[in-house]
């Protein structure tokens, strides 16, 4: 798939993916959202806003209120491409949050997660 059709899509299709891949590994609603909060800013009623409108992803990630800079201390793979070498920025952002996501269903704790 190619990053325009990625940038495209939908917050309100993917964000609902993203819990319910946390949710069955035993993590929470709330837990996606700290990670989400963390990395973009949004606090949980924007991310909730803009899971209700018609926000696409790119856009999502083009209007977060403030990228965590510790986000760059996110490494390893999804998908297997290591996200530390994307060459596009909008593409990495978003699989940071893919890679967090991943952690928080693999079990890893909330401090690790959140690179404290």
């Amino acid at each position: 798939m190619n990053n325009e059709k990625v940038y495209a899509m939908s917050f309100a299709k993917i964000y609902p993916l993203l819990v319910a891949k946390a949710e069955k590994k035993g993590r929470t609603l709330e837990e996606v959202n700290e990670v989400i909060c963390w990395m973009t800013g949004y606090s949980t009623k924007e991310i909730k806003d803009a899971a209700d409108h018609s926000v696409t992803y790119g856009d999502f990630f083009r209007n977060a209120p403030a990228l965590n800079p510790n986000r760059k201390l996110i490494k390893g793979t999804v998908c297997g491409v290591r996200v530390e070498t994307i060459q596009e920025p909008l593409m990495q952002e978003i699989r940071y949050l893919d890679k967090l996501v991943d952690e928080l269903a693999k079990g890893k704790s909330m401090d690790k997660i959140l690179r404290n």
